[in-house]
């Protein structure tokens, strides 16, 4: 599975190393705030629900930076805008550990995530244009174990931390992914796709994108039942530990849970991107989405500790094991003019559509019989969802980059 990524030259491996880094990181700061919800409101006398609007605020913010940042890196290059997307949400997550009041905080957070939605476009573009086309199914599951590895960094960090320097210290450890702009700078050359793609005559985005459109609007349609899918099995997971299970939150075996969630999705993001290398972007997708149900009633009703874990770990390797596709899927179907903007838009614009996810399993669970029969029901409807739209869509397997 792994050779292709042994094939790669020096450069190659720096720049799909810091396209990874980069979504981890940037994915490490948008999680600690779902881990001090309850200590921001104490601190600024609010209620969770009102606190929690700045996930609300930093998903609306994602597709607005896709489009800005993804502009810029066509126009300009996918490094050093990625460089500047890194270096200002750095700044705004540092700029949440400071603030002075709620609204100020909520405001830190909207433009945190206006830089959070530039980094997964241009990261991945760089990194899709600077590999062989045999390699894209197994960087592509890399690129795209980033989010989970990021979540379970987040994780790690309130559990080893949180008791130490409170939520404000945990914002200022979630400045440090600056320090990556440097690694960057020293070893990631610019995308030769973009560069090559310089000579041609400058296209403005309307007359790229002629043609595509409703591409576009179908694979926003695509990554609004893939974040559906995903959200569904983690945004309320903990509500799933602390009322269904009732493990504290903090403790030693919620903490084995998440841990396992995120190695699955580690190990499946990486399973399933090699695998599409060998039966297709959309068979994968499509085999890693039908595999998730089977796995929920070891997930949601494992009769022991371990059972759970174990569903945990298998319902995550499904779940991101179809995302683990999804980087080079995109960017394969992309117009080259418009690929540093394109696949981040319609990744964050369907992140902005499902984001009423928890509020909708909050909803079926007090009409349903509870949490653990509405987060069930949820994703074996979504995985069947995501089937069909995988099913009824285009792919674009080893097309030619610089031609597509």
């Amino acid at each position: 599975m792994f050779s292709s990524l042994r094939e790669l030259s020096s450069t190659q491996r720096h720049t799909v190393l810091a396209s990874f880094l980069g979504w981890t990181l940037d994915a490490f700061d948008f999680f600690l705030l779902t881990f001090v919800l309850l200590a921001v409101a104490r601190d600024f006398h609010a209620s969770p629900a009102v606190v929690s609007l700045g996930l609300t605020l930093t998903l609306a913010g994602r597709p607005l930076g896709a489009f800005i940042f993804g502009r810029l890196a066509d126009r300009y290059g996918r490094r050093p805008i990625l460089m500047l997307d890194i270096v200002l949400f750095s700044l705004f997550e540092l700029a949440s550990a400071f603030a002075p009041n709620l609204a100020m905080l909520l405001a830190t957070r909207f433009l945190f995530g206006i830089a959070m939605g530039g980094e997964w476009g241009i990261g991945a573009s760089l990194a899709m244009e600077s590999i062989p086309a045999r390699s894209r199914g197994l960087i592509s599951g890399l690129l795209q174990s980033g989010y989970p590895a990021g979540f379970f960094l987040a994780a790690l960090a309130n559990w080893l931390l949180i008791d130490h320097i409170g939520w404000r210290g945990l914002f200022v450890v979630g400045a440090l992914p600056a320090l990556l702009v440097i690694y960057i700078r020293r070893k990631v050359p610019e995308s030769e796709v973009w560069q090559a793609g310089q000579h041609a005559p400058r296209q403005s985005l309307l007359r790229a994108m002629r043609g595509h459109w409703k591409l576009a609007f179908y694979l926003m349609l695509l990554m609004a039942a893939f974040n559906m899918f995903s959200h569904g099995s983690q945004d309320l997971y903990h509500n799933f530990e602390e009322t269904s299970l009732h493990l504290p939150a903090g403790s030693g075996a919620a903490f084995m849970l998440v841990a396992m969630l995120n190695l699955g999705a580690l190990v499946g993001g990486l399973l399933f991107g090699a695998l599409s290398e060998r039966i297709g972007r959309r068979r994968a997708m499509m085999l890693a989405a039908l595999l998730a149900i089977p796995a929920v009633p070891l997930w949601m009703y494992g009769s022991s500790l371990v059972w759970l874990a174990a569903g945990a770990f298998l319902i995550q390797m499904m779940i991101q094991g179809a995302w683990g596709v999804v980087p080079s899927h995109l960017n394969e179907l992309a117009p080259a003019a418009v690929r540093g903007t394109l696949p981040g838009v319609v990744y964050q614009a369907g992140n902005l559509l499902a984001a009423l996810t928890p509020a909708a399993q909050g909803w079926m669970a007090a009409r349903c019989g509870g949490l653990t029969t509405a987060m069930s029901i949820w994703i074996v409807v979504v995985a069947l969802l995501l089937t069909f739209l995988v099913w009824v869509g285009p792919e674009a397997k080893d097309v030619s980059l610089a031609e597509s």
